[in-house]
């Protein structure tokens, strides 16, 4: 049998490797505070959604950095089928209908809030982790991910989060910090003319230009007190997966302080409006009302060295397995504002499934 490692990031910048846990940082100030200090050369994992609860950080054992994933032989995929939808696709729209209550209420803080929905899965044999990687990493425009959760301790331990995400949260790399959040889709369609007209709409779309403009003017916010010199695109960029068009918007900036780290930075700026909301105390309070806790959907995956440069995307276009690698559960979610409509946003969410679906060998 294969030994797992403990984490896998592979995109653009190459593949980082890590086997092994020599500590691990359940507590995430406790992370901070052992690269502030120099204790650890990396700590790399896994945040939550809410960062209030334990995260699965650690300083791994042994790290491997590579250009491209290990070669290996990728086994047959086992069968997978979906057994439940939670919540069913009705009740996900009377979830949007609330929200719309509060996003049309003139007396209401609340602009934007992201609403996710999960699809519960069932392998026939336990599921291999490298091979799903390898489908996923298939797709260059994403950052495929794999984190083992056990540092995060309860019902985490054993289980993992694999996915691909194409939505950088930062990047630093010495004084430069780079950001590029997604917000606004549309699906990608196999007919070359169709898809085309999918990518203008979503270019054009003034609810989704809207909803985008509130995620870019969140983090605007969030780095100034950090950084100098923010550069912010004037307009979003169209960019897209092998499933989705996306509306993103390239950012940069230098630190004000060099001992700020990426993992500091990821921090400060979670959960963005792409995730959460805006504003996002209120948000991140429904959020919590309508869905529960969304564990790590949602969070971030990365790492950060001893130099505080690092990486660390948005953990979406996920699953999370289950210890025995039989479960998955899959989470998708959307951007309600005051604009949307319920059965576009329950189309969107099935538009998401698609990448960790199709790595899952599910028919979509």
């Amino acid at each position: 049998m294969t030994v797992e490692p403990t984490f896998v990031m592979a995109g653009r910048d190459g593949v980082v490797v890590a086997d092994g846990i020599a500590t691990a940082y359940p507590v995430l100030d406790d992370a901070r505070a052992a690269l502030a200090s120099g204790y650890t050369p990396m700590v790399l994992g896994a945040l939550p959604f809410d960062v209030t609860r334990p995260a699965a950080l650690m300083s791994p054992i042994q790290l491997r950095r590579t250009d491209t994933l290990p070669d290996r032989t990728t086994p047959t995929m086992p069968a997978v089928r979906i057994t439940e939808t939670v919540p069913a696709p009705e009740e996900h729209r009377a979830r949007i209908a609330t929200a719309l209550e509060h996003l049309r209420d003139p007396c209401s803080p609340l602009h934007k809030v992201v609403l996710a929905r999960a699809l519960h899965l069932v392998a026939d044999t336990p599921l291999d982790p490298g091979a799903i990687v390898r489908r996923l990493a298939e797709d260059r425009s994403a950052t495929t991910y794999f984190v083992d959760l056990s540092t995060a301790g309860g019902s985490f331990v054993g289980t993992a989060l694999v996915g691909a995400s194409p939505e950088l949260l930062v990047a630093r790399r010495g004084d430069v910090v780079t950001c590029r959040p997604f917000a606004g889709s549309a699906p990608r369609s196999a007919d070359p003319e169709t898809d085309r007209a999918n990518g203008a709409a979503l270019a054009d779309s003034a609810k989704n230009l809207h909803e985008h403009r509130l995620v870019v003017d969140q983090i605007r916010t969030a780095l100034q007190p950090l950084c100098v010199d923010l550069d912010v695109a004037p307009v979003p960029e169209l960019s897209s997966t092998s499933a989705v068009w996306h509306l993103n918007t390239p950012i940069t900036a230098r630190l004000r302080d060099s001992s700020v780290t990426a993992l500091d930075l990821a921090v400060a700026l979670h959960p963005t409006a792409a995730v959460g909301g805006v504003p996002t105390a209120e948000a991140v309070d429904l959020i919590s009302e309508l869905e529960g806790d969304r564990g790590f959907y949602a969070g971030a995956v990365g790492w950060c060295d001893e130099r505080g440069d690092g990486t660390w995307v948005v953990s979406i276009r996920c699953a999370e397995l289950s210890a025995d690698r039989r479960v998955a559960v899959a989470r998708s979610g959307g951007g309600i504002v005051a604009e949307s409509d319920p059965d576009d946003e329950v189309a969107e969410t099935n538009t998401k499934f698609r990448t960790i679906l199709t790595a899952l060998g599910v028919s979509t």
